[in-house]
């Protein structure tokens, strides 16, 4: 086995150091960035594409700030149509490594989705790689985003599959068990600081994807070299997220807050509601 002891940083371990500013209000610098290296877009921000983040409702708000909806995958066709249908080029799909889902994907793309993102916990592998370039020469027109990786070799290889655009972070997410569970993953800081020196030369955009807890974990994610920020669990915080909410009253002070259920699509609630049970591989906690 092949050992590493470079030094790898988190967004906790980093500062940014103040330097002369002549820009005389933080509101005129511009907040546009690349989504891919065909598709610009005005704010750094995405929310998640996770079944309890992304909804028409908060995608109506991601739109009217600048930003661009990616709807996730676990819908029905029914309901990813009518998506589609909705926000047409406005708006990217979402496709795993089935094959049937793959058709699927196409159908979308063919009725008017601007671009699909195919990412799977370890984006690094020869399905994802066949599935980009399969996609890509099927419709060469549209943008496909693929990941998740965190290194440069994975990076690389998914560009040179024709990826327009790369999602970076394996195991930093908040709702992500692929860390805890299985050991692998990269502090995130670095990783994004490592891919974007090789992003700069190869044109193709970083899309920082977990590990983002607070406001400033998206400068520093900017900061590395990403072009964009993939957010889920602050984007479930707002109302017009998909993530189920109710009221709930403390019986001793008698204040009430609003509480939400964010959760990852590996997670044995998710299996159970969209699957009916735990897929095969899957290792189910009921605690």
């Amino acid at each position: 086995m092949k050992y590493s002891l470079e030094e790898y940083l988190t967004y906790d371990d980093v500062c940014l150091v103040p330097q002369y500013n002549n820009v005389p209000s933080r509101l005129e610098p511009s907040t546009e960035t690349w989504l891919t290296k065909n598709t610009k877009i005005g704010c750094p921000l995405l929310a998640s594409n996770m079944d309890t983040v992304i909804c028409p409702e908060l995608a109506d708000v991601i739109l009217a700030n600048g930003s661009m909806p990616i709807f996730h995958r676990f819908a029905s066709f029914e309901a990813q149509k009518e998506w589609v249908d909705k926000y047409k080029e406005n708006c990217f799909i979402s496709c795993g490594v089935n094959e049937e889902k793959y058709e699927d994907a196409v159908k979308l793309l063919e009725r008017g989705a601007r671009g699909c993102v195919i990412d799977i916990a370890h984006g690094h592998s020869d399905t994802v790689c066949r599935l980009v370039s399969k996609l890509r020469k099927q419709l060469p027109e549209k943008d496909v985003i693929a990941g998740n990786v965190c290194t440069v070799n994975g990076y690389q290889d998914l560009v040179s599959s024709g990826a327009t655009g790369v999602k970076i972070g394996v195991g930093c997410g908040a709702a992500c068990t692929t860390r805890i569970k299985t050991g692998f993953g990269l502090p995130q800081f670095s990783t994004i600081l490592n891919c974007a020196e090789y992003a700069k030369k190869l044109r193709v955009p970083i899309i920082a994807d977990g590990g983002i807890n607070f406001e400033k974990d998206m400068v520093l994610a900017l900061a590395a070299g990403a072009s964009t920020v993939m957010c889920g669990k602050l984007f479930s915080k707002t109302r017009e997220s998909a993530c189920q909410k109710q009221y709930v009253v403390d019986p001793v002070t008698r204040e009430g807050k609003w509480m939400g259920r964010y959760r990852g699509q590996a997670s044995a609630e998710f299996q159970m509601d969209f699957y009916g049970g735990m897929k095969k591989g899957k290792e189910q906690h009921l605690i």
